[in-house]
Order: structure tokens, then sequence, then C-alpha cells
């Protein structure tokens, strides 16, 4: 498959996506969301696409976008480990886990490792505050997260060998 196609099928998601959301009350968000659990990520050429169909300025339509740190604009890596900022998880250490997450990864939050393997973020709240300080990484949810346990949980992303619990 080539990029063209890749980036024509991309774009018929996309139309597809905003014309069964926009007449929606309140229809920006659902589409934004619609659009990255799509794609992984709010392309730029949705901008317009989406601008255009509810009326919006491209700069509104950013403003978004940029305002809400869920929404990512560039492909996430393979993997997106979120590490939990909350007050909760504060107490519990995630101050000390989030520096050393930047550190081993070498990357900032929402940055993807130069391998495109993993995709720091953080998150305010994962609903796991008696088991702090917890991180998500892609769909489930890991509590009394050390800097011991994060090195496990990143080589298991890295050499997929075992599954996260």
């Amino acid at each position: 498959m080539t990029t063209h196609a890749f980036d024509e099928q991309r774009e018929q998601r996309v139309v597809g996506i905003i014309a069964e959301l926009k007449d929606k009350p309140g229809a920006l968000l659902p589409i934004l969301h619609g659009i990255q659990d799509s794609e992984g990520y709010i392309p730029e050429s949705s901008v317009a696409m989406i601008a255009a169909e509810l009326n919006l300025s491209r700069a509104e339509v950013h403003g978004v976008i940029s305002f809400y740190h869920h929404f990512r604009t560039t492909p996430p890596g393979r993997h997106v480990m979120q590490v939990c900022v909350a007050e909760a998880c504060q107490a519990r250490g995630s101050r000390e886990l989030e520096s050393y997450a930047q550190e081993k990864l070498g990357v900032g939050f929402h940055q993807t490792t130069s391998d495109r393997e993993i995709t720091l973020e953080k998150v305010y709240c994962l609903g796991n505050c008696a088991c702090g300080p917890s991180v998500r990484v892609d769909d489930d949810i890991v509590g009394r997260v050390s800097n011991a346990r994060f090195d496990e949980l990143v080589e298991e992303l890295t050499t997929q060998t075992v599954e996260l619990k």
C-alpha cells in the first residue's frame, strides 16, 4: 500500500466521522475524539475539514485541540504510557515517577521515543487513587508503580514477551 492510498483512506475515515457527528449538539469534541480514536491522533489535514463542516475557523479548532492534553497532533508511538499526576498519586510518589519515566525514556511528556515505541503522557486521574502511583499502558491500568516496576513495564513493551497485569 502506498502512502498516497493510506492518506486517501484516512481522509475517507475522517470525512465519515465528521459526517456522522456534525449534527450533534457540541459536535466538535465528539468529532475530535472520533478522529483520534480512529487515527491515533488528529491529522493536520482534518482541521480544515472540521472547520468547514462546523462553520468554525481553523484557529478555533486548533484552540480546542491544544487546550485538551488528551488530543495529539502527531502519531503516537506503538505504545502509550500515561503517568497519573493527580493529587492522590502525587501523595503516593508520582512526582518522582514522572521524573524517572522521562529520564528512563529520554523524552518529555507528550513526546515519543526515537524508536517510535513509546509515547509518554501525563494524565490527571486514572481512577485508581488507592493504588497510586498509577500508570496506564495502552488500555491497561497498573497500580503501585515504582521505578523498578516502570522498568519492567518498559521491558515488557519493548520485548512483548510478558503480558501486562
